[in-house]
Formats: C-alpha cells, structure tokens, sequence
C-alpha cells in the first residue's frame, strides 16, 4: 500500500488532513518555525541554526526574518545570497526551490497545495500539492502569492501584489493579478 506521503510526491491527490505521519511531520515543523520565531533577532547563530535543520538545503549566505511559516521544511531549497522579509509563508507539501540570489519581500507567499474542485475528495481532506521553482538574480516584490506548479525564470522581478498562477519566463518583469509579463528586463 502507497503512503500519504508518497501519493502526494507523485502529484496525486493524497489525504494531508487525516494522515497520521504528515500531521507529525507538520507539528515538528511548526515547533521549529515558533521556536524560530521566537527568538531575539540578534541571535543569529541560533535562528541559522535551525533554519539549516528545518530545510532541506542551504546555501551558506542567507537570513530570514521573523516571523516566518512553512509547513515540513524539508521540501524547501535556497541558495548563496538568499533574502525573506517578515511574514513569509512557503505551504512546501511539494519541493519549493529558490537559486541564488533571491530577494523576497515582506508579505510572500509560496503555496505549493492545492485542492479539488470536487467537494466530497475536499471535504474528505484530499488536496495535491505541485513544486515552485524560483531562479537566480529573482526580485519578489511585497504582497506576491506564488501558486501550485509555477516556475519563475532567472533574472525576473515579480511586481508587489501579484498573483503568480503561471509560469514567468527569464529575464521579465511581470505584475498583476493574474501577473503577466510586461515587458522583458
């Protein structure tokens, strides 16, 4: 029989709500994220510390401000010269992968989960979960939501407010809801 946690690495719909090993998975996390969250900014050894525990790669150049949520931790990757403002939130149920070189705003948030439209696979705690790939030299202004399955080129910056339903190619710089490229950078 299939795991929970393997149907959804697979992309298929998998129960997220009522699954015994997820949901520990999920408190581990969030006891990490409050600790983290609860820590003096100026302890900076300590706050590095366990975001290189809780992720499942780092670069070595990177700071996260607080408060900052994800869901597992592991499924999250982030490079050299990597930047989150306050109130960060990754849903990671699927890989969310950062390059180098990325600038995040306050107010982010990166969702790779998602749900049916059926009511009854709903209502049931069913959901799916796609990866978010973010590229090199990224700007991700405030207020931006990235959504299930999309991939942001190298080079782009992401207008605040956008919604990211899509996938933005390299070297743009899209806005909006939904968020469109504008213009090539």
């Amino acid at each position: 029989m299939i795991s929970e946690k393997e149907k959804c690495r697979q992309g298929e719909l998998y129960d997220a709500n009522y699954d015994t090993e997820l949901i520990t998975e999920r408190q581990a996390c969030k006891g990490l994220c409050h600790e983290y969250n609860h820590l003096h900014p100026s302890e900076a050894k300590r706050r590095k510390d366990i975001i290189v525990k809780l992720f499942g790669k780092t670069g070595n150049n990177f700071l996260i401000e607080q408060p900052f949520f994800c869901d597992y931790g592991y499924n999250i990757e982030i490079g050299e010269n990597f930047y989150v403002n306050m109130n960060c939130v990754i849903l990671d149920e699927a890989r969310v992968s950062f390059g180098d070189n990325v600038f995040i705003a306050p107010n982010c948030g990166f969702y790779t989960a998602g749900h049916p439209f059926d009511v009854e696979q709903r209502n049931r705690g069913l959901e799916y979960a796609r990866p978010i790939t973010i590229g090199n030299n990224v700007w991700i202004g405030a207020h931006v939501c990235v959504l299930p399955g999309v991939t942001i080129g190298d080079n782009c910056v992401i207008g605040a407010g956008s919604v990211v339903n899509r996938d933005i190619p390299a070297n743009s710089l899209a806005v909006g809801n939904p968020c469109r490229v504008i213009r090539k950078i």
